[in-house]
């Protein structure tokens, strides 16, 4: 049943990765768009934390964890986002629902191996500039689309304490923006439509080390590293007069020849460190810094002399508690409960502000009984950007599903 599930799943996926807009931040019209974060619910719940070797959990942060795994894991997430734009003179609200990953991971022995679909950043904005003076020009924006990773990866059990993995992820997206140029009173106007079709790879490698401080509490540990790439972006650049209605349907007027560009996308390389304290199957509580150097990510159809591409860094606390995971009188204390707090500095600067980040989380994984699998709940509450010096403050609350469905594969049959 479960190689059914993981089949449709990637079907599913594979289309809805193209389709959906994942964001709905106008801050995604610079670089690739928002970057989302990658991890399931479960470490998206304790701030980003997921350093522990889990044998039940997948984690995509760390290759190396694929070793860890005792059980073929199947991984599915997905995400519900109300958020509020704020400027200094007015508000609005927007909506989006996205699946968030798909994985799975495969343990053989010494080695696990894991392969998934990601849809890594988001492009989803409509923004408008519009005046009721005669003879004003307007102005609207829309942008979406995005970028998405399919990854193999394998991890190695060295010792019974440290393992070590890599993976390699093929990146591949198109991003599509337009925006419309018009004077009231003329039901002429010029339309701009920019298509970016993206691709590359890129590699991580990463260890996981635990080891005992004393009978009942371990240290956890967690390190990775991805490689310096690059993205390439094929353009192509379409300019016509359009005629326009009061709905803002247009019909193509008059067309000037396609431009087309070729332009590459340059990332640095990206290290993250975690590491925990905790007690197995009943406590943790752990930290993770992460730093990437400056990117170059303007492309010919978002670059702007007010915006900048900074150093990227971000921060995170949290951990879990588990009141009794083996209770057979009550459920509630084979729950798992989780929380977490983390600071994300974006690396975006627009109008010499810094875009950044700073949210909340909570979490809940609720065990289906009779089996290893479990379903997890997500909570998440923040607000990135600012008012200041004209810009947008985003205002979110996200509520994520998870689940990790575990079965046992390749077992030679006894009876026939």
């Amino acid at each position: 049943m479960i190689k059914k599930i993981i089949v449709s799943a990637f079907l599913l996926l594979s289309l809805v990765s193209f389709a959906q807009e994942g964001t709905s931040s106008p801050y995604s019209y610079y670089g690739i768009g928002d970057v989302r974060f990658r991890g399931t619910v479960e470490s998206r719940s304790m701030g980003g934390v997921a350093v522990e070797q889990d044998s039940i959990h997948i984690n995509l942060e760390n290759p190396a964890s694929f070793a860890n795994l005792k059980l073929t894991t199947f991984a599915l997430g997905g995400t519900y986002a109300t958020n509020k734009l704020k400027t200094d003179s007015n508000t609005e609200n927007a909506r989006r629902t996205t699946l968030d990953y798909l994985a799975v991971g495969l343990p053989m022995g010494k080695v696990g191996v894991g392969f998934g679909l990601i849809p890594y950043s988001s492009v989803g904005y409509k923004i408008q500039s519009l005046s009721d003076v005669v003879d004003a020009s307007n102005r609207r924006y829309n942008g979406e689309g995005g970028l998405n990773k399919v990854f193999l990866g394998a991890g190695y059990k060295l010792t019974p304490k440290l393992s070590i993995g890599a993976d390699f992820n093929y990146n591949f997206g198109k991003i599509t923006t337009s925006s419309l140029d018009f004077v009231n009173g003329i039901p002429i106007g010029t339309r701009e439509v920019n298509t970016a079709d993206l691709s590359g790879v890129n590699f991580n490698i990463g260890a996981m080390y635990q080891a005992k401080i004393t009978d009942k509490l371990s240290l956890f540990t967690s390190l990775n590293y991805s490689l310096q790439h690059s993205l390439t972006s094929q353009n192509t650049r379409n300019i016509s007069t359009v005629r326009y209605n009061s709905a803002f349907s247009v019909s193509v007027v008059d067309v000037l020849a396609e431009q087309s560009s070729r332009v590459n996308l340059s990332f640095p390389s990206k290290v993250s460190f975690s590491a925990g304290i905790g007690e197995a199957r009943k406590w943790l509580v752990g930290g993770k810094i992460e730093y990437q150097g400056r990117a170059a990510q303007a492309n010919d159809y978002n670059a702007a002399p007010n915006v900048g591409y900074g150093k990227y860094a971000t921060a995170s606390l949290g951990g879990y508690f588990i009141p009794n995971y083996n209770s057979f009188s009550s459920y509630a204390k084979r729950i798992v409960y989780r929380g977490g707090l983390r600071y994300e500095k974006t690396g975006l600067v627009v109008n010499g502000e810094s875009i950044n980040d700073l949210g909340f989380t909570l979490g809940l994984g609720m065990p289906i009984n009779g089996v290893f699998s479990n379903v997890n709940f997500g909570f998440e509450m923040g607000k990135k950007g600012t008012t200041a010096a004209s810009l947008v403050q985003e205002n979110y609350m996200k509520i994520s599903v998870g689940f990790s469905l575990n079965d046992k594969w390749f077992v030679k049959s006894k009876f026939n």
